[in-house]
């Protein structure tokens, strides 16, 4: 199991909305903050992205996908000194729709998106993110991306039954697609998840753990794992991740616990045995150390949320 497998499957897309923006020099836009996250794809011609608390601009071309993952406000225009008018002013009431701005000059197409995830289940990934997630159409492995973005681009220019749906579900597959393009492209220069994904000695080490969560590890069996010495395994897991490499495996069976809590019926005591815990004693302590709140607790909350969206 690829540890990012276990987020993936709780933090699904809830929601997406999108427009499509048919521009012509000089144009910009300008979208604000919020909780959801943000994608893009430019179809056609050209823009420059401006991401808030970045320095310099980045260039799209025609191909390119950015993913904003922690919803930071962002500009598109065609030129540093256009100005922009609010997104929310010209998309408000086309929302999956057909937006036209700007003037007669260059054109371009930029399918522009927002993203409703369950934000209690997305957060292990979300705050491991980079601000932004720019997969360029060049990158050989952003293949399987394109063509998910050339569906998605098909789906807009012509909508029809069932769009809103299928644009969700699309969105939901950018999502990762994207994450995995990035993670391929970045992982060796990176700390975190996507680092540890793409270490040839500790990857093989976080995949053990997320196959079989409910076994007994030791910083010796997960060594052995990683075909390094105790002491070289410890100080390369934290190097790549941040954290200890039980701390890492405490963390994420309270996840996973959290997630099994919240989507299903199954006993407290049947949850503890899946996740590694002889006692629900022991599990219940450890839970409410990791989440702040107690397992019955967190079950409740989980579904009232559920029900809220």
């Amino acid at each position: 199991m690829d540890p990012l497998d276990d987020v993936f499957a709780a933090m699904r897309v809830r929601s997406a909305v999108y427009a499509r923006l048919e521009a012509g020099a000089p144009w910009g836009v300008s979208l604000a903050g919020g909780e959801s996250a943000r994608f893009g794809l430019v179809v056609r011609g050209g823009c420059l992205l401006e991401v808030e608390g970045m320095d310099q601009p980045v260039a799209l071309a025609a191909g390119d996908c950015y993913v904003l993952a922690h919803g930071t406000p962002y500009v598109l225009r065609d030129h540093p000194d256009t100005p922009t008018v609010s997104c929310v002013s010209v998309v408000r009431d086309r929302i999956g729709g057909l937006v036209e701005l700007g003037g007669t000059g260059t054109a371009a197409s930029v399918i522009c998106g927002w993203f409703h995830f369950d934000q209690r289940a997305a957060k292990p990934l979300l705050d491991l993110l980079p601000v932004l997630l720019h997969v360029k159409m060049e990158r050989a492995r952003a293949l399987a991306l394109q063509g998910t973005l050339q569906l998605l681009a098909m789906e807009t220019s012509e909508p029809g039954l069932g769009s809103s749906l299928l644009v969700s579900r699309l969105a939901d597959i950018v999502f990762v697609q994207a994450v995995r393009a990035h993670a391929a492209a970045h992982g060796e220069s990176q700390t975190g998840w996507l680092a540890a994904l793409a270490d040839a000695r500790i990857g093989p080490a976080l995949r053990a753990m997320h196959k079989d969560m409910a076994r007994d590890w030791t910083v010796e069996s997960l060594a052995a794992a990683a075909s390094l010495s105790r002491s070289a395994f410890a100080q390369r897991f934290r190097e790549r991740v941040g954290q200890a490499p039980l701390e890492y495996l405490t963390q994420w069976r309270m996840f996973k616990a959290g997630n099994m809590l919240g989507q299903g019926n199954a006993a407290v005591g049947t949850i503890a045995g899946a996740v590694g815990y002889e006692s629900e004693a022991a599990f219940s302590k450890a839970f409410k150390r990791e989440k702040g709140m107690a397992p019955g607790a967190w079950r409740t909350a989980a579904r009232e949320t559920a029900v809220a969206a």
